[in-house]
């Protein structure tokens, strides 16, 4: 079964927005960049997408005007065979994403990038409901610390954890960086 690497909103408006932090940056990266450096060597497609909305002036950080709809800095360089924009949190709705794995004839995704919890994990369920098998590399998104209804703090750690245990053996595969490289390279 052909794989593809799915790199959802790695994008520079995230550090346009207030709750941004770089604490787990560094980490983040070199998980992302070690998968899309395999993925380059063993010649699996990689798909970018691009969250967009809201009004399409310079002044909102994910409106394309605004010059930050494009890769976070730190992150590889790539080819990507196709990239997509979506307004929706799944990279399924409305961008033809779909279709193109279908036409390319993917079966498995490698689900990564910006925000573990939302886009990532939306983005996982769907493709599972669609049929597809998805690799999640958890250490490969991001996301940042949250707080509960009662105000009281919820880590970004907490909910990466929270994020991996509902999707695993439902919605995907949860991986690690080195087994996703594994199963990049075998095909399912």
């Amino acid at each position: 079964m052909k794989s593809c690497l799915v790199l959802i909103d790695i994008q520079e408006s995230f550090r346009q927005r207030p709750y941004f932090t770089e604490r787990d940056v560094p980490a983040y990266l070199a998980a992302q960049n070690a998968l899309i450096d395999a993925a380059q060597k063993q010649g699996v497609p990689i798909v970018r997408i691009f969250h967009v909305d809201g009004p399409k002036t310079a002044q909102n950080a994910f409106a394309i005007e605004s010059g930050h709809v494009r890769p976070l800095e730190g992150l590889a360089p790539s080819e990507a065979a196709a990239t997509f924009y979506k307004s929706r949190h799944s990279a399924l709705v409305g961008t033809g994403l779909d279709v193109w794995l279908t036409q390319n004839g993917i079966g498995r995704l490698v689900v990564t990038g910006i925000r573990t919890e939302q886009c990532c994990e939306t983005t996982t369920r769907h493709a599972s409901d669609l049929g597809f098998q998805v690799d999640y590399v958890t250490d490969a998104t991001l996301t940042f610390d949250m707080q509960h209804e009662d105000g009281s703090p919820l880590p970004a750690a907490d909910i990466k954890a929270r994020t991996a245990a509902v999707l695993k053996d439902r919605f995907a595969r949860i991986c690690t960086v080195p087994q996703a490289i594994d199963r990049l390279a075998t095909p399912a």
